[in-house]
């Protein structure tokens, strides 16, 4: 395997006058790219701007990278719905709207993403996925892989170790998918699933599998020897030299713009405001002074933000103006706990001087705040 760092290479060929002549100018009809990067955001802004800005048509792109733990949603997913999102915060783990279709998927650096970029008209994931089942084979022949009919890679023929998906834009494309080497399975399978209850939506639902890796088939492998293996795959397919070029997405001046992109994926608007709507019908069991209260919730959810509240609340357990006051607040807010607790804190200093009322208060913006 040889390495380049892109940025030298582009420097030596055409001094960096154009970007897309310094990528044209580093190898023929493909090139295989590697981020340095183990940051989600960063790396999925590298897939928009290949899709963007590169004529697909002169040069076809094989991109490798890795990341730091993150949930990756699909574009028409609901992060409510598809992950524990408590648990995402209180394990610092990020969590991502990637632009293409498909579901859930939970990265670390024991799991390697490939992702292929073509024109619009020579896209096929299938063939893809036949490639690194190609290249998982010539590393270790005694391998059971194969590719489904709905575009994963299977494991002895039942463990799931790739999901694909896809964005097709007029003219370009691209297909990106997973290969879980050596990821942590319980962390996978914690984060991965929704606490929520009462959720009603018509977001694209993932769906669940059962799950691999690599390594535990065959312990002598590495990530590397994976990412080598498939990166010569697609070297040989494509008739070009074997060599996989470093970059850094961090680099404005090899990718023009590429910070705006990166800076907009991690927004709030789009990793949530980007849900399609959706409704919540549950309810709240509050232990307050050995009793059990079951607090009825519905609301209207659009663009992540609470168009419609209703709380059916005991009566005489907050006073009418300050149960009125707190729907209003909340209708046009974030469904987020940061923005709701904000919110409830500014009421509180508001609220009239009694102890009682306000431990019923916070018990209840606690569990509002929980379903968020």
């Amino acid at each position: 395997m040889v390495l380049h760092s892109l940025k030298n290479c582009l420097w030596l060929s055409c001094g960096l006058r154009t970007p897309k002549a310094c990528f044209w100018s580093t190898a023929g009809g493909a090139l295989v790219i590697q981020s340095v990067s183990n940051d989600v955001y960063q790396n999925l802004a590298v897939e928009d701007w290949i899709h963007d800005h590169m004529d697909l048509e002169k040069q076809q792109v094989l991109f490798l990278w890795r990341n730091s733990p993150a949930v990756v949603i699909g574009r028409h997913q609901n992060p409510w719905q598809e992950c524990n999102l408590r648990l995402l915060r209180q394990k610092n783990i990020k969590l991502a709207r990637r632009r293409s279709g498909g579901g859930t998927v939970y990265h670390d650096l024991g799991n390697i993403n490939l992702t292929f970029f073509t024109t619009r008209k020579k896209y096929e994931r299938m063939e893809n996925l036949k490639l690194v089942v190609k290249a998982l084979k010539a590393l270790r022949p005694q391998l059971d892989v194969h590719v489904t009919d709905r575009y994963d890679i299977l494991l002895d023929r039942q463990y799931k170790i790739s999901g694909t998906a896809a964005k097709l834009g007029r003219t370009s494309a691209y297909h990106h998918c997973t290969l879980l080497c050596n990821a942590d399975k319980f962390v996978l399978s914690s984060v991965l699933k929704s606490p929520f209850k009462g959720l009603k939506s018509n977001a694209t639902p993932s769906v669940p599998a059962l799950v691999k890796n690599l390594f535990e088939e065959d312990p002598s492998l590495t990530s590397e020897m994976l990412l080598d293996a498939i990166a010569k795959e697609y070297a040989v397919q494509h008739q070009i030299d074997h060599h996989i070029t470093l970059i850094n997405p961090t680099d404005e001046t090899l990718l023009p713009g590429i910070s705006n992109k990166t800076k907009e994926l991690q927004t709030w608007e789009w990793v949530y405001g980007k849900t399609p709507k959706f409704s919540i019908s549950t309810c709240l069991n509050m232990t307050y002074k050995d009793s059990v209260l079951d607090i009825k919730v519905n609301m209207d959810v659009k663009h992540g933000r609470i168009e419609v509240c209703n709380i059916d609340l005991p009566e005489k357990w907050l006073p009418p103006e300050l149960y009125s006051e707190l729907v209003k607040s909340l209708i046009g807010s974030k469904f987020c706990p940061n923005e709701t607790t904000t919110l409830v804190t500014t009421l509180l200093r508001v609220c009239p001087q009694d102890d009682e009322l306000h431990s019923r208060w916070s018990l209840l913006c606690e569990n509002m705040i929980r379903l968020m």
